[in-house]
């Protein structure tokens, strides 16, 4: 018996039967009842979240189900046949069924509700619930729309380095990569780790973005993106931010703001129109089991929408202007709060806005400078539900002053003299935003927590499976 011998689930209940079709199926048994005379199973390989319903009708000789418990694998062979009046329009009567693998009555996912924290704890078995599969192939989905939107428009598929010696955005929140035996760290005169004794003759860590790279990439292809994990080593516990998580990350040459803003639109809006397409069972799901809301039909609401666009300084004023209490106080250059970002795109615009040309103080050093001195050309797409889900900008080119930006943020310059010659080289106006992945499939799902998108979450003291 081959892999290729045996038919999916998924594909045999989408079969039209018109007599007896002999097939041979392999998964995990959920559920089986019966009598004497007759036995159900419920099966599932994880291509769907159906199970197929095996009809035994002579279980007297078959030994084997006395020993099947839930989720105990078996291979059925047997026939499918049409029924007529049932949610599923077939069955399959088993002639031969065998255990593949025992599952012991102790096994941890009984027939019963579990909590999404319980499911945590057991993140190697949980794949195997109706949940979590529907989460896993949906993340599948997903995934593969985002390589066919770029590879449509003839981007390059890049890959940047995981490890890195800079800091994409100054922020300092980086895991230390090292070689040292941590029980005798080489040190410097002034005490401090001397890491041109390491692996890589410098400190290292693991990268929050690729974006540095993908510029490299961008100014040599021209229409680039990135789409892999990346790190924050923020001691975060709340229900939006993990240790390690997905990024795409676009980066254009010759792409001015406004060009960047027009594929922010057309990508988000991709996704959405391909989840409605290609994701019903999935949706379907989320909305009956998961969301709070009709995701469907907010993400058909979403497809056909025209974005608003305003500046940073309108929305401070559209801020100051509303009849709301504010946790946070509204002035101009503050970095704007998700309430601020929420009730932009739920309140005032009830729709997706991008807000642009953001205060040079709260962005980062490579955004370009606008001729006022002070903002910068930054885009962040807010939607409603959520506030902020894409942040970018077009980047500075000018060499010049680029040099004085990374002054200014403190920056050492001989770190960053290889960006810099992207800019002394046949430099270009160039941008590019970055999606965290986990966010856009919260958005459409509905799922709450980080936790529970990602297959294997690494959070401040978990780092297990």
């Amino acid at each position: 018996m081959t892999y290729f011998d045996k038919t999916k689930i998924k594909n045999a209940l989408q079969l039209e039967v018109e007599d007896k079709e002999d097939v041979t199926v392999m998964g995990w048994v959920k559920t089986k009842r019966g009598s004497k005379n007759i036995a159900f199973l419920e099966l599932n390989d994880g291509s769907t979240v159906e199970n197929l319903q095996v009809v035994i009708l002579n279980p007297a000789e078959f030994e084997e189900l006395e020993d099947i418990n839930p989720d105990t694998s078996v291979r059925i062979n047997g026939y499918l046949e049409a029924v007529e009046g049932r949610e599923q329009s077939v069955e399959m009567k088993a002639e031969e069924l065998s255990i593949i693998g025992d599952c012991p009555a102790d096994y941890p996912l009984q027939k019963k509700e579990h909590s999404n924290e319980f499911l945590r704890e057991i993140a190697h078995l949980r794949p195997r619930t109706t949940t979590f599969g529907v989460i896993n192939r949906f993340r599948s989905k997903m995934s593969y729309a985002v390589h066919q939107f770029f590879q449509e428009r003839d981007f390059s598929y890049v890959h940047t380095p995981i490890i890195t010696a800079n800091d994409t955005e100054g922020a300092g929140e980086l895991f230390t990569v090292t070689n040292f035996d941590l029980a005798d760290v080489p040190v410097t005169e002034a005490g401090q780790a001397d890491f041109e004794q390491d692996f890589f003759a410098e400190e290292t860590g693991l990268t929050v973005s690729g974006q540095l790279e993908a510029e490299v990439l961008a100014c040599g292809l021209g229409d680039v993106y990135t789409f892999g994990p990346t790190f924050r080593a923020e001691n975060s516990n709340t229900r939006r931010h993990a240790a390690e998580f997905w990024m795409i990350e676009p980066e254009m040459a010759f792409c001015n703001l406004e060009d960047n803003m027009q594929i922010i639109e057309e990508f988000l809006q991709y996704l959405f129109q391909y989840a409605l397409e290609e994701c019903k069972e999935e949706l379907e799901f989320f909305n009956q089991h998961v969301a709070e809301e009709d995701k469907i039909a907010k993400l058909e609401e979403l497809v056909e929408v025209e974005f608003a666009r305003i500046t940073y300084t309108e929305a401070i004023d559209i801020l100051e202007a509303a009849d709301k209490d504010f946790e946070f106080e509204v002035e101009w250059g503050i970095d704007l709060q998700t309430e601020h970002e929420r009730y932009l795109a739920e309140d005032h615009f009830a729709k997706p806005v991008m807000v642009t040309d953001y205060p040079l103080d709260i962005k980062a050093f490579y955004m370009r400078l606008n001729e006022d001195g002070k903002t910068v050309r930054a885009v962040d797409c807010l939607v409603p539900g959520v506030g902020e889900i894409v942040g970018g900008s077009q980047r500075e080119e000018r060499y010049d002053v680029l040099v004085d930006l990374i002054d200014e943020f403190g920056l050492e310059q001989e770190q960053y003299q290889w960006f810099l010659d992207l800019r002394k080289y046949g430099t270009v106006p160039h941008s590019g935003f970055g999606l965290g992945f986990e966010r856009i499939l919260m958005y459409m799902s509905g799922v709450s927590n980080i936790r529970d998108i990602i297959s294997f979450p690494r959070t401040p003291g978990n780092a297990e499976f």
